[in-house]
């Protein structure tokens, strides 16, 4: 029987990540953002009006760049204990108190890119000439003028960001410390119920009644919020399109687009793409677990449960650390230091406890050591998390240190690459491991169930949603709770036809994640991994050298997306390494239903 979560402050703390690793108490917390409004008062003084010349427009940027590592790490350190607490009443009042600082900074600060934004291409380009360093981030501002308000407008954008970005914010305090979940009764065993327990555990629990029950109990009350939810969503997106008006782009989607530095083909390539050639071995797949598992149909709430229910291996923390030094050491010993690192250090939270984020992400502050959240559950494809979460670690530990704060962060279109390319690493190492026929298939099968599952369909399929919901806003048209349900039931049953049975209820799946606020987000897990297949595959065909991918990430945000690719000799622009990763994924499908037949035949 599933117990109800700890409270944050009865878990051991040695598992849990360590916050003193940016500041080594709260007192040098708020003296480090002293000190950030008092360099904020002294670079106004000193350049607002005054970036005349190249040279004080290298010094001004110089300036600037320091300033937005000191904001890195300070922001950080209160929206990262929030993440693990919402609850508390001292992490939301710590997290209340920096946004209101934070805004006035940006208003003071606002100058800066407003008035570089007004001096003519000559003297910016000028000045990038004189500076490699700047020189990226000053031709960016150059192509941004096209899509500049007049300073007046810019300001008061800034001083609007608060409420303008509050819907995110209401999304997480509605989800994390204000729903909550009833508890439901199978055979008799009473269960209690949150989103991480329902994520984490009754997701793939064995029992089909305990996780049939769960999942309905967990909808239901998802429907009790659904309309407050679709507001809240519906804001969001009419201030994306808002925004994109003012700004003069055709549509939201070049909008939400233009930092990704790609163009709506490459989005639609992906959903399409998928959508197509993807669906029918998702669907064999499909059949295959309900026949192991002898359902007597297979429904929305199956999909997640085990191809091998009994042999799912356990792992401990410390032999967690142990398989990811030795499967990914195949980087180079100065990676494996940052794998080292993240376990030593207390880079990780692994505890699930109450008022804790969902899911799992990395945060890399400048300057300081990254922080990775999970919902550690003991099971062998947490190490695959892990490996993934790390694969982001090392990618910003390399960019931090050889880039300016300005210059580290690259396109959303390839930010999924790096740690997607850890996970296939880590699973194909696990496959050269293995001592029976029945391990070798059961990897496979995580690397279906976890990796290409969590990328190439879940967040597709919000990917698909999403891309639904923005040519309504492009319409003018409106949302509500029932249009978004009917949105997302029409992607599921889309892909998965008639293999799998979609309630209604399913509809309501839009409300459970957060990238929705983070604009065209989901379909690029798809494209990373697209390019972290390809790239796993190089370095284990030894057709690259891994030094040639620790370039790459390097390199942090001073190329494109399609450019990094390239420096590995990976082409992006046609259908063709997506087409490639595809068939082999759906080859991967079939050797799993080739080898349990196989194995079922000998029985």
């Amino acid at each position: 029987m599933k117990k109800q979560l700890p409270k944050r402050h009865e878990l051991d703390v040695k598992h849990t990540w360590d916050m003193t690793n940016l500041f080594k108490n709260e007192t040098l917390y708020l003296e480090a953002f002293d000190l950030l409004e008092k360099d904020v008062d002294l670079f106004c003084m000193t350049y607002e009006t005054k970036l005349n010349t190249a040279e004080i427009i290298n010094d001004a940027i110089t300036f600037f760049q320091d300033m937005q590592g000191s904001i890195s790490r300070i922001s950080a350190y209160g929206s990262l204990q929030s993440s693990t607490d919402s609850i508390s009443e001292e992490n939301q009042m710590r997290q209340g108190k920096a946004m209101i600082r934070f805004q006035t900074i940006s208003k003071k600060m606002s100058f800066f890119i407003n008035e570089l934004k007004l001096i003519d291409d000559e003297l910016l380009l000028k000045a990038a000439s004189l500076n490699h360093d700047n020189s990226y981030f000053l031709k960016e501002i150059v192509e941004d003028k096209k899509y500049a308000l007049i300073p007046e407008v810019e300001k008061t954008l800034v001083a609007l960001s608060p409420v303008l970005n509050a819907s995110y914010m209401n999304y997480n305090r509605f989800k994390l410390a204000d729903m909550k979940f009833n508890d439901f009764t199978v055979d008799g065993k009473t269960y209690p119920d949150s989103f991480t327990l329902f994520e984490n555990e009754y997701s793939h629990e064995l029992n089909t009644q305990v996780r049939r029950t769960a999942h309905e109990t967990f909808y239901q009350k998802l429907a009790e919020y659904q309309h407050g939810f679709a507001s809240n969503y519906q804001a969001h997106v009419q201030k994306e399109k808002i925004m994109s008006e003012l700004r003069g782009y055709s549509n939201v989607f070049d909008y939400l687009l233009y930092d990704q530095k790609v163009t709506k083909d490459f989005m639609d390539r992906q959903i399409d793409l998928i959508m197509e050639k993807l669906a029918p071995a998702m669907r064999r797949y499909a059949n295959l677990l309900k026949e192991i598992h002898g359902l007597d149909k297979m429904t929305y709430a199956d999909l997640k449960i085990p191809v091998d229910p009994t042999f799912e291996p356990h792992v401990t923390i410390d032999e967690s650390k142990a398989l990811l030094m030795e499967g990914l050491s195949v980087l180079g010993s100065e990676y494996n230091q940052i794998v080292r690192r993240s376990f030593d250090e207390r880079w990780i939270d692994f505890p699930q406890n109450q008022g804790k984020s969902t899911g799992g992400f990395c945060s890399s502050p400048y300057g300081a050591s990254s922080y990775i959240l999970i919902n550690w559950n003991g099971q062998m494809d947490e190490v695959m998390v892990l490996a993934h979460e790390i694969g982001h670690a090392g990618h910003f530990q390399y960019a931090n240190s050889h880039q300016k704060s300005l210059n580290t962060r690259p396109s959303m279109y390839f930010i999924e690459a790096p740690s997607t390319t850890n996970e296939l690493l880590m699973a194909n190492h696990l496959i050269k491991k293995v001592k029976t026929n029945r391990e070798k298939t059961w990897i496979k099968s995580v690397m279906i169930s976890r990796t290409y599952y969590h990328n190439f369909v879940t967040h597709l399929l919000e990917a698909a949603f999403q891309r639904e919901v923005y040519q309504r806003v492009d319409q003018k048209q409106p949302l509500s709770a029932h249009v978004l349900n009917n949105l997302k039931l029409g992607v599921l049953k889309k892909f998965w036809g008639d293999s799998v049975e979609i309630p209604d209820w399913a509809g309501l799946t839009w409300m459970r994640q957060p990238h929705y606020f983070m604009g065209l987000y989901p379909y690029t897990y798809s494209a990373g991994l697209t390019l972290g297949t390809k790239v796993s595959r190089l370095i284990e065909d030894q057709k690259i050298k891994p030094e040639e991918w620790i370039e790459v990430l390097k390199a942090g945000g001073t190329k494109t997306p399609l450019e990094l690719a390239k420096m590995v000799g990976v082409d992006l622009t046609t259908d063709q390494t997506l087409i490639e990763v595809i068939e082999e994924v759906t080859s991967l499908i079939d050797d799993i239903i080739a080898d349990k037949l196989v194995a079922r035949s000998k029985l």
